[in-house]
């Protein structure tokens, strides 16, 4: 199985920056795409950005020209740099990966995973 570990977040004044890492760890083959999505109190889980094996990149409305989404293949890690944050960005952030791992000696099994989520807090 494959689990994600993330690391960065807390709390920020508005306008400050914070980075997200998460790193893919396992008996990982490939590794698709990798995200982040998050949810704030009362609201539903949204993406956030997402970049593919190849790099190429997309971003929420509400995020582009501000957050940079970026990943280290040999390492199997996505960052998620945030400048300019706002008081509603302030969420709850996850990370999300596919991909397929060993499933055994000669299987390969396709994996969807979430982090274990980080808080964000932008105080105005």
């Amino acid at each position: 199985q494959v689990h994600m570990v993330e690391s960065g977040g807390g709390l920020v004044q508005a306008g400050g920056s914070l980075r997200l890492s998460c790193t893919a760890l396992g008996s990982i083959f490939s590794i698709d795409v990798m995200g982040w999505y998050r949810q704030a109190p009362g609201k539903q889980r949204d993406m956030v950005a997402a970049i593919t094996s190849g790099g190429s990149t997309k971003y929420a409305d509400s995020v582009k020209g501000r957050f940079t989404i970026s990943r280290e293949n040999a390492k199997n890690t996505v960052y998620l740099q945030m400048n300019s944050l706002k008081p509603e960005d302030t969420a709850v952030y996850y990370c999300n990966t596919s991909g397929t791992y060993y499933n055994g000696p000669y299987y390969l099994a396709d994996f969807r995973s979430w982090g274990q989520g980080t808080q964000v807090t932008v105080s105005s």
